[in-house]
């Protein structure tokens, strides 16, 4: 027969929860559904107001809690539905237990604080029995908004927190996390992180992000210094730059709020889909190096940082691809270079001509696989913007003005491609891209010398037919 527990008596449950036979006028300390549910239905009969606080004779006086066995079971109160606060008695005093129901006849336990057993409850470390009884409730609430997706403090659904939710998911899934959590945190929560997405609307970011293009280029500062900002005298290229700037922002914010619509956090994607990104701000500048500069600066380019200019231009990979490279990468019978780790976070093989094998072949010679292809002059690997101060030196060995930078040797790669013919798709093949789209827009404009030519080699004439059939009289 099920034991009566009356409310001169207290004892440790065991787990699972076994639902105990309850006296009239007893007072219940079991874990389960019953008490849940009167609960429940006293509240929307409205019979509770505010959170109240729970009675126990047996457990709210540090007097009433020396009498209890010491147990390694807690002992339980149920304080709302789902939520029942508990005590482990120790030898030399007690903690207090949160436990909640997760579903699927599950509970989750965690200590929550000392009892104030020996010492006064401060409401931090030590916590008397209506303290832990606050402490729980406030805890279960933020579980269950974490558990729905929402921030854990209460609130309205903020920019800030759709934003930080966003880039988690790219730092667990993509390689762009870092460029973004950059431009959210200069460029984002400043103005719109303390915004409710619910409030987002149309002209406030339309506004936005005409003040986000609208401001001065920021410059690299220290930590804790005033920012600076570059001084672009009115010139309409750096016009141009920040709007493009201000359009990759715009993205971050839209894929963040679209993503967070999605998934129902959001009642309506209205507010930012009638927003538009600034036009014709992406066009890329017209930039590569002739045959003549790439030569003149291989010849400038000094040491290892030589081979790192060739493996560009006879490749087209980006920096952080070439500084990963092994010697096992290279494969001398196929011709091909295996990049692991792409921008794209897939990898490729990149098909090299002759002069690329020579160069490759020359590079792993001797060499173990798992060395890295190319290396600084101390054999350390090459770091991030170690190739800047090189680049910059080179250009100016090998007179080549406006200087280049290293991404543009990728350019340089793909422009000569295109204007020799190479079909859009196979150099996208080569570059790492999905399709010819990218090709097309950055490197495609940069063959109009190429165009000129063939047009020029290729379109009908007329003056000499128009000669022969009218001749002149």
């Amino acid at each position: 027969m099920a034991k009566k527990v009356y409310a001169t008596e207290l004892i440790p449950l065991p787990s699972p929860p076994i639902l105990y036979t309850i006296g009239q006028q007893c007072l219940t300390t079991y874990i389960g559904h019953s008490l849940d549910k009167h609960v429940a239905g006293l509240r929307q009969q409205g019979r509770s107001g505010m959170p109240r606080t729970v009675r126990d004779a047996a457990l709210e006086s540090r007097t009433a809690r020396a009498r209890l066995k010491p147990s390694g079971k807690p002992y339980y109160r149920s304080i709302d539905p789902g939520l029942h606060l508990g005590y482990r008695k120790g030898i030399a005093g007690g903690k207090w237990v949160m436990r909640w129901y997760v579903g699927e006849g599950d509970y989750r336990l965690k200590t929550v604080g000392l009892a104030d057993d020996t010492a006064d409850g401060d409401g931090v470390a030590v916590l008397d029995f209506k303290q832990a009884q606050g402490l729980i409730r406030q805890r279960h609430v933020e579980l269950v908004r974490v558990a729905k997706g929402l921030p854990s403090q209460d609130g309205p659904y903020s920019v800030r927190a759709c934003v930080e939710e966003y880039l988690a998911f790219l730092e667990a899934n993509r390689k762009s996390a870092k460029d973004a959590r950059w431009r959210a945190e200069a460029l984002i929560l400043p103005r719109l992180g303390n915004v409710a997405c619910v409030d987002l609307t149309a002209p406030g970011l339309r506004k936005w992000l005409a003040d986000t293009a609208a401001a001065a280029p920021r410059l690299r500062t220290r930590t804790g210094q005033k920012q600076r900002y570059r001084d672009t005298n009115g010139e309409e290229e750096p016009r141009r730059r920040r709007r493009a700037t201000a359009n990759r922002v715009l993205t971050i914010v839209k894929a963040a709020l679209n993503r967070a619509w999605r998934e129902g956090k959001i009642p309506s994607d209205d507010a930012w889909r009638r927003v538009e990104p600034f036009e014709e701000a992406d066009a890329p500048r017209v930039r590569y190096l002739s045959i003549d500069e790439c030569r003149r600066l291989i010849e400038a380019a000094e040491g290892a940082f030589r081979d790192l200019v060739r493996a560009a231009l006879l490749t087209g990979c980006r920096f952080g691809e070439l500084a990963s490279l092994q010697v096992r990468d290279f494969n001398p019978d196929a011709g091909t270079l295996h990049i692991r780790t792409s921008k794209s976070g897939r990898g490729r093989h990149v098909v090299l001509h002759d002069e690329g094998i020579e160069l490759f072949t020359e590079l792993s010679a001797g060499r173990r696989g798992v060395e890295l292809m190319l290396r600084k002059a101390d054999g350390d690997r090459w770091g991030k913007s170690n190739q800047t101060r090189p680049m910059a030196d080179a250009c100016a060995q090998a007179k080549i003005e406006p200087p280049a930078n290293f991404h543009s040797l990728r350019h340089t790669y793909a422009s000569h491609a295109v204007m020799a013919g190479a079909p859009l798709l196979v150099v996208a093949k080569n570059l790492g891209h999905a399709d010819t789209r990218m090709v097309e827009k950055h490197y495609g404009h940069l063959s109009a010398s190429y165009v000129a030519d063939a047009i020029r080699a290729a379109a009908p004439r007329f003056k000499s037919q128009v000669r022969d059939e009218f001749p002149e009289r």
